[in-house]
């Protein structure tokens, strides 16, 4: 990519590029990302927008050695290396916060196909810790293998990534059978399928289920992709679609110490409508305070994609072993597990979360 030229009007500036490409830029955007603007260690902002008028007047452009120079009715001159504009201009338009890694769907069919990665290549190589997160991000749903069964091991791996997500089940959990369980993961009881933490205000991005013991009879785990259910769902029922994308339910939990509750829609698009979120967990559905007529519509809504939950075309079943730990986008892949009898053995898996954007900044980082 090589700056040939530079033109401009009252209110833009147009750049021409080798291959007859053009760019066009608003003045004030040029004007307020001047590298002169930024500061030169950490990089942040420090250009005092209002410093500056709204509708900077432009004197002169010039292209010089593949720089462009730019001079401002106010003296300024601001000065762009061809690396600055393509770190600036490279990425299409609202595109800055996307996904390093693009996602694809899958129904049932997936379950020999799941990626497989071991513990030891993703915690003495950065390829290996690449690789894992590429496939965690892309399919959404990853088995770590050989992970030691004790405590600290399955901490050890996600911190490759970042720092755990602390949530009032604590910075990790036991997901076992106790006495007076403050939550259906800590019964014997089927759970069906869902994503966790509905109620919170941002819902943890990833979930991580390191199995220790796995002896009981029954207690396979579940998984679905909920955004291949999305898909499905907005081809065949577009209303009901359209309306779990739209309504945001109320979502509770509770007990003794807390009383956590927030709303949000079933089903977040991205900016081109596409569907990349699906935040769905019945247990924690709260009384549904909608208008009487919206209520009857959205409970069709509801039931269509819960239906859905229930089909085993999208669900992958599997008995974990010890030592395996499961991976998955938390809203995205739907989980659950098959009832278990406690009397037959110990089932005892250790949990814990990462935040998306840390995972994310994971993955930019290592692949610079």
């Amino acid at each position: 990519m090589g700056l040939i030229s530079v033109s401009h009007d009252d209110c833009y500036l147009t750049l021409d590029w080798d291959g007859n490409r053009q760019t066009k830029h608003a003045l004030i955007w040029m004007r307020d990302n001047d590298p002169s603007g930024f500061h030169p260690t950490t990089g942040e902002r420090v250009l005092d927008l209002l410093s500056v008028p709204e509708n900077p007047q432009l004197v002169a452009g010039t292209v010089e050695a593949n720089e462009l120079n730019l001079t401002w009715s106010d003296g300024h001159t601001s000065r762009f290396t061809e690396a600055d504009l393509v770190t600036r201009i490279s990425a299409p338009a609202g595109s800055r916060t996307d996904t390093p890694v693009r996602a694809e769907s899958w129904d049932g069919s997936f379950a020999n196909q799941i990626p497989r990665h071991s513990a030891d290549s993703i915690l003495k190589d950065d390829k290996g810790l690449l690789s894992w997160l590429e496939d965690l991000t892309k399919w959404g749903l990853t088995i770590v293998e050989e992970v030691a069964c004790e405590t600290g091991a399955m901490e050890s791996v996600c911190r490759r990534v970042a720092h755990l997500r602390e949530t009032n089940f604590g910075l990790t959990f036991d997901v076992r059978s106790i006495p007076k369980p403050n939550n259906q993961a800590y019964t014997a009881d089927a759970l069906p399928l869902h994503t966790d933490l509905t109620n919170q205000e941002t819902p943890p991005g990833f979930q991580f289920l390191h199995t220790l013991q796995n002896d009981a009879q029954g207690g396979e785990s579940l998984f679905a992709d909920g955004i291949r259910m999305a898909e499905d769902l907005r081809k065949a029922d577009p209303e009901a679609y359209r309306m779990l994308t739209e309504i945001s339910i109320p979502c509770r939990f509770h007990d003794d110490s807390f009383d956590i509750r927030y709303r949000r829609p079933i089903i977040r698009e991205d900016r081109n409508g596409q569907p990349v979120e699906v935040n769905y967990n019945a247990h924690l559905a709260d009384y549904l305070d909608l208008e009487p007529e919206e209520t009857i519509a959205f409970y069709h809504a509801y039931r269509a994609f819960m239906r859905l939950t229930r089909d085993a075309h999208y669900r992958i079943e599997m008995k974990s072993r010890s030592g395996d730990m499961v991976a998955f986008n938390n809203r995205r892949t739907l989980h659950g597990r098959n009832a278990f009898d406690p009397n037959t053995g110990a089932r005892h898996l250790r949990g814990c979360y990462l935040d998306w954007t840390d995972v994310m900044s994971r993955i930019r980082v290592l692949q610079r």
